[in-house]
């Protein structure tokens, strides 16, 4: 079998290794270099910090990050530095350097986190086994010892990594209470604690690396090898050898490798892994198709736009990669709040240990009590609560085609109390229509339609395409659109020609005017299309005027019902800010119910959002993201529709909807909503939990099994709670 060729992904090189090696982007020093390496086994933020440390003591080094999140180290360091030292870093730290994630992973049952933990298990077991049966003592010792030995060899070498890099991690505090259990002889009590602790790290371990696999789903979509001519003659190359411009064979069924543009052929293309969009989509000649969609049942040619690299889908992968690995406001309020926390604890423990046997108490009960206030000192779950839930928010998010950049974002999002629309191409079709037509004197409504759209067939207006659409439903049997001769365009004001050997104007009120025609005819119909906010378009002849149209925008389909639910979703405030006049935003907000404002500047409608921000707090802007930049930086959180294959929209909004689909802004606004109230859920219990056995410990209440119980099961069950959003999508 071939060996599978990677494209290139953050973290990742073609056909290579675990790592890869880049210019530094804004090196901090001249001719730094980039290493990005997957760090394998960590389980929580305080894990991330101890490698982190490792990592930036080796000379050379200018900056080290490790994403917990993400599971990858990213260090800037000079030239001489190599990646085996790198990686060497982080085994003596105790986590493994993991392999590519196009590779086909092991699974966790057979990793050997979880074979020495089922092992120190079964001996754990057999220890109680043998003190219940009366076994001599050096029998039951030496088991549980073994046990200590054989589930605690991951921990005591991360212990010894983080004293080196002078950082109290969890590791250095379960390794302090087991030596301490079993110095004073509680060896079954020593054995639970590694057992416990082992067994919480590895369902933790296997639980977080679930979310971390809906970026491994998405690189794994694009193929490693696609179809190109070249020469007249096709070849199978690797697909981050296609340069743009080149013809790309993709055959029904075949997943696309690079973005292009069809050139040949139609076919129906699932876009899901990019837009979020489970029904397949029409494609032909001229349309845009994306790397890794999957193509359906018609062969096309696509030319590429983009290197494989480059593509839209790898863009995602690296900006999700990113947004993970940024910190949310909560998550900033723990690492603070665990900075204070462990040490205080510790310096509890010690005296704990250490003052009442001054006056007299026995050692070995205060030094108990000690060791499991040491174990409740370890902040692993309250570290853990955000960022799981962050990590589970965002890939839930961007299996749905929402892009969220980073945990503030998904806070702010979940915060919202007002959202500002852009109107045209948001709200709205982005396309006029017919919305009436007036027959005037004795001219009929049918007939009138039909002449507008023979004198507009020429015509590539927007109002043109609205006047012919129209036309379509006045068309019964060989009842056509009549031909027109002689025609002329008139530029900025309409058209004229020929019909039936008659000579008809159409346009706006002011070409009427110019020629001298008499519009008093017509006069009540135009008050009234200006009054309701539509364009006006007359049909004529030099005798006067025949019938008035009026044009306008129309709400999407899905308009109403998106701000009903963004409503129930708790958005108190919405409205429309445009740049279209006074009476055409009127009706378009009267029509949807929402507050507007009208004619509006990019500059004013900047002004408008830190109005908003201002008087709500925090607030929302959707747009296009390109013409609504500023707007949308101005705003709590900028949302850009129909992102996909839009750079500019994918690298300046918070929060990019993939599709133009507008419904998915209320799925955004809930996802957010249930993420943030799980922040605050699994923050809640971390400290609510860890505060009642800091009371309990000191009094003799809480055992070492059952500190590292509360402990282990606390952090599983705000990993399992983060998780309800990578599952469900809802919270």
């Amino acid at each position: 079998m071939r060996e599978r060729k990677m494209l290139p992904v953050i973290g990742q090189e073609p056909a290579t290794p675990v790592t890869r090696r880049e210019p530094a982007e804004q090196a901090a020093v001249d001719g730094a270099e980039r290493t990005v390496v997957r760090v394998e086994g960590m389980d929580c933020a305080s894990c991330a910090a101890t490698v982190e440390k490792g990592v930036s003591r080796l000379p050379g080094v200018h900056r080290v990050v490790v994403n917990f999140a993400a599971g990858r180290l990213d260090a800037e360091h000079d030239p001489s530095l190599t990646l085996e030292k790198i990686e060497r870093a982080i085994r003596e730290a105790g986590y493994e350097v993991g392999g590519t994630e196009e590779a086909e992973r092991t699974p966790f049952w057979r990793t050997p986190r979880a074979i020495l933990t089922a092992a120190s298990t079964l001996l754990f077991a057999a220890g109680l086994a043998l003190s219940l049966a009366g076994a001599p003592e050096v029998v039951r010792v030496g088991t549980y010892a073994a046990a200590i030995v054989v589930g605690g060899l991951p921990i005591f070498r991360a212990a010894l990594a983080g004293l080196r890099a002078r950082h109290l991690d969890m590791n250095v505090l379960m390794s302090a209470a087991t030596i301490g259990a079993a110095g004073i002889g509680q060896w079954a009590e020593a054995a639970s604690v590694v057992v416990l602790f082992a067994a919480g790290n590895a369902l933790q371990v296997y639980a977080i690396d679930r979310t971390r696999g809906a970026v491994r789903a998405l690189v794994r979509l694009t193929p490693n090898e696609v179809l190109v001519r070249r020469g007249g003659v096709e070849l199978l190359v690797p697909a981050d050898e296609v340069v743009v411009g080149e013809t790309v064979v993709v055959r029904p069924g075949e997943r696309l490798g690079v973005d292009g543009r069809i050139i040949e052929g139609e076919t129906t293309v699932d876009e899901s892994p990019v837009t979020g969009e489970s029904i397949p989509v029409e494609k032909g000649s001229g349309d845009e198709v994306y790397s890794g969609s999957l193509n359906g049942s018609g062969g096309v040619l696509v030319r590429a736009t983009k290197r494989a690299g480059d593509s839209t889908l790898q863009r995602i992968v690296r900006l999700v990669e990113e947004a993970q690995a940024r910190k949310a406001p909560a998550e900033q309020f723990v690492d603070r709040f665990s900075r204070v926390y462990t040490p205080l604890v510790v310096a509890v423990a010690v005296s704990l240990a250490v003052a009442p046997p001054l006056f007299g108490a026995e050692f070995g009960t205060w030094f108990y009590r000690a060791l499991a206030l040491l174990i409740i000192a370890c902040p692993c779950a309250l570290v853990i609560s955000t960022p799981v839930t962050v990590v589970s928010g965002i890939g839930a998010a961007s299996r749905r085609g929402i892009l969220i950049k980073g945990g503030a974002a998904l806070e702010a999002a979940g915060r919202l109390k007002a959202l500002a629309f852009d109107k045209t191409g948001t709200l709205t079709e982005g396309r006029p229509v017919v919305s009436r037509v007036v027959a005037l004197g004795e001219s009929e409504e049918a007939e009138a339609v039909k002449i507008a759209a023979s004198l507009e067939r020429r015509s590539e207006h927007p109002l043109a395409y609205a006047i012919l659409t129209a036309a379509r439903g006045y068309e019964t049997g060989g009842d056509s659109i009549p031909t027109v001769t002689s025609f002329r365009g008139i530029a900025g004001r309409g058209a004229e020609g020929e019909v039936g050997g008659k000579r008809y104007l159409i346009g706006s009120p002011r070409l009427f005017a110019e020629r001298g025609i008499s519009l008093d005819a017509a006069q009540e119909a135009l008050e009234e299309v200006a009054a309701a906010g539509e364009t006006p378009v007359v049909l004529g002849e030099e005798s006067g005027s025949l019938a008035v149209f009026g044009l306008a925008d129309t709400p999407r389909p899905e308009a109403q019902a998106t701000l009903d639910g963004l409503r129930a979703a708790g958005i108190e405030e919405l409205v429309m800010l445009t740049g279209d006049s006074e009476a055409p935003a009127r009706r378009m907000a009267e029509a949807l119910g929402i507050d507007y404002r009208a004619r509006l500047l990019p500059e004013q409608k900047v002004e408008a959002v830190r109005e908003l921000v201002e008087r709500a707090g925090s607030v929302g802007m959707v747009g296009d993201g390109v013409n609504d930049a500023p707007a949308l930086a101005a705003a709590s959180v900028g949302f850009a529709m129909g992102a996909a294959g839009t750079d500019v929209a994918l690298e300046t909004a918070d929060v990019a909807l993939m599709q133009d689909d507008l419904p998915k802004l209320a799925e955004a606004i809930r996802l957010s909503r249930s993420a943030e109230r799980i922040i605050r859920q699994n923050v809640a219990i971390s400290i609510l939990i860890k505060g009642i056995f800091v009371l309990l410990a000191p009094f003799g209440l809480v055992a070492l099994w059952l500190a590292v119980l509360a402990d282990m099961g606390t952090s599983i069950a705000v990993t399992l709670n983060g998780l309800r959003l990578f599952r469900k999508g809802d919270g």
